[in-house]
């Protein structure tokens, strides 16, 4: 389940849309407060980290836009995209594993009332960071700190205000890399709980399989080197049997060749889709029975 504490390959990916928000005149997505909550710090300290253990054959630029920015900053877009579309009268927005997510201080539309679940160590370190920097915390945003060892997301985000009964945009965006299918299909199995009908789930996934390009399988090297191994994905067949027996439609599904169309042709940059990840999003449809 969604367990997503402070770690180094999260804060490759915020200092990734850092980096691109800072310095990319061409935006695939503007997180233009990453910046702000990673900290002139942090952002050096990643930097310097980056520069000393990833760079010998490319420059700075050159890493981050082959491993560690194409996968987060697509995924953001294509979730606020859907979002924006969701979101046309007044909704609840569940971020799943929120880790720097910055939404929370973008978003303008107070008819969405949002909840941010995670660890308490991610969690406090960030609200930490919100004070340093005087940001206001609007009243549609709730922080619902739950430690899954010990507790459930349902139970943590009823006592936050959560309403079951109204439809709701769920995110779970970065975590499924490091799980197996048994247990994700769990986190899928409490968000549908959670769900009334016509509730959205938005999601990203590797596909397992063999045969990707030498970054992929570099990639999951540097994760590993980090301490945090991928598990290898799951087949397309396998998510979506998952979603069904659930109550969930698909309804939007982009393999990494429509992800590399909607967002990558074209650009100057050479940054592309990465060749085992999707996006997906499902509609919850059902009156599933829960024992």
């Amino acid at each position: 389940m969604v367990d997503n504490r402070e770690s180094i390959t999260a804060k490759l990916c915020a200092f990734a849309r850092a980096y691109h928000s800072n310095f990319e005149p061409d935006k695939l997505f503007d997180d233009h407060l990453s910046f702000d909550l990673m900290g002139k710090e942090e952002y050096e300290e990643t930097r310097a980290f980056i520069l000393e253990n990833y760079t010998k054959e490319m420059d700075l630029r050159e890493f981050l836009y082959e491993y560690f920015a194409p996968i987060p900053l697509a995924r953001e877009r294509f979730t606020e995209e859907h979002l924006k579309r969701f979101a046309t009268e007044p909704c609840q927005y569940v971020i799943c594993g929120a880790g720097a997510d910055t939404f929370s201080f973008r978003n303008d539309n107070e008819d969405i009332e949002v909840f941010e679940v995670d660890h308490p160590d991610t969690q406090r370190y960030k609200l930490e960071r919100v004070r340093s920097l005087e940001w206001i915390i609007p009243k549609n945003v709730h922080f619902v700190p739950v430690d899954l060892n010990v507790e459930t997301m349902i139970l943590g985000l009823t006592e936050a205000g959560f309403d079951p009964g109204k439809k709701t945009f769920f995110t779970i965006l970065g975590v499924s890399y490091y799980l197996t299918l048994p247990v994700f299909t769990e986190t899928l199995r409490q968000i549908a709980e959670l769900s009334a009908n016509g509730s959205l789930l938005v999601f990203d996934f590797p596909l397992s399989g063999t045969g990707y390009p030498d970054r992929v399988q570099h990639l999951e090297q540097i994760t590993a080197d980090l301490g945090e191994k991928m598990t290898g994905g799951f087949s397309y067949n396998d998510v979506s049997r998952a979603l069904y027996s659930l109550g969930f439609q698909i309804d939007t599904y982009l393999s990494a060749d429509r992800v590399q169309k909607a967002y990558f042709d074209g650009r100057k940059d050479n940054m592309r889709a990465f060749e085992n990840v999707s996006l997906l999003s499902a509609t919850y449809t059902s009156g599933y029975v829960f024992e």
